[in-house]
C-alpha cells in the first residue's frame, strides 16, 4: 500500500496520462473579468445541457467565477496554444492583455467569448461544491455555439499541448 504522502503525486502522474481537451473558461460581471485555461471540463447531461468544471480553490479566479455566477467555456483549436499558455499563467501576460490578444467579443449574455473557438458553452453556475483542492462547478448551458471550420483540436497529454487532427 502506498503511503498517504505519495498518493497525490502518483495520482497527478497517472492523470497526466489522460488526454483532455483544452478550453479557456471566461467570465465577466460584478466580480470582474477573468479567464483560465482548463482541462477539467466534461459533460454531465444533455437535458438540461450541463457541464462539470473543476477549478483550483487556491486560484484568485475561483472567487471571481463564483461572484459572477456565469461563465463561458471556449473550446480551443490547435491554433490557440499560445492563448492556452497565456490563460494558464505560463507567459506572464496580464489578465486584461490576455483578452486583447485574440478575437474576443462580448456575447449576448455579457460574457467574454472567443469567436474562433471550436465550440462555446455559456451558462449559469447552478452548483459549486468544494472537494479537496478544487471547486467542482455544475454549469447549465444557456447558449451553445458550434463554430464552422474543421480546424484541429488542442489536447493536453503528459503535461504537454498536442494537436489532434480532424
Amino acid at each position: 500500500m502506498d503511503s498517504p504522502d505519495i498518493r497525490p503525486a502518483m495520482f497527478r502522474n497517472a492523470m497526466a496520462r489522460m488526454g483532455a481537451a483544452v478550453s479557456v473558461v471566461s467570465s465577466d460581471g460584478v466580480g470582474g473579468r477573468c479567464g483560465v485555461t482548463a482541462t477539467a471540463v466534461c459533460s454531465v447531461t444533455d437535458a438540461p445541457p450541463t457541464l462539470l468544471i473543476c477549478l483550483n480553490r487556491s486560484s484568485a479566479m475561483n472567487a471571481v467565477f463564483k461572484a459572477n455566477g456565469r461563465l463561458c467555456v471556449n473550446v480551443l483549436s490547435a491554433d490557440h496554444e499560445g492563448l492556452a499558455r497565456d490563460f494558464a499563467g505560463q507567459t506572464g501576460v496580464p489578465m486584461a492583455d490576455r483578452f486583447a490578444a485574440e478575437d474576443w467579443v462580448s456575447s449576448p449574455l455579457g460574457l467574454p467569448m472567443l469567436q474562433s473557438a471550436l465550440a462555446t458553452f455559456q451558462g449559469d453556475i447552478v452548483r459549486a461544491d468544494e472537494v479537496g483542492s478544487h471547486t467542482v462547478m455544475l454549469v447549465e448551458a444557456l447558449d451553445i455555439g458550434v463554430h464552422p471550420g474543421g480546424r484541429d483540436g488542442l489536447v493536453y497529454f503528459d503535461r504537454l499541448f498536442h494537436r489532434v487532427s480532424s
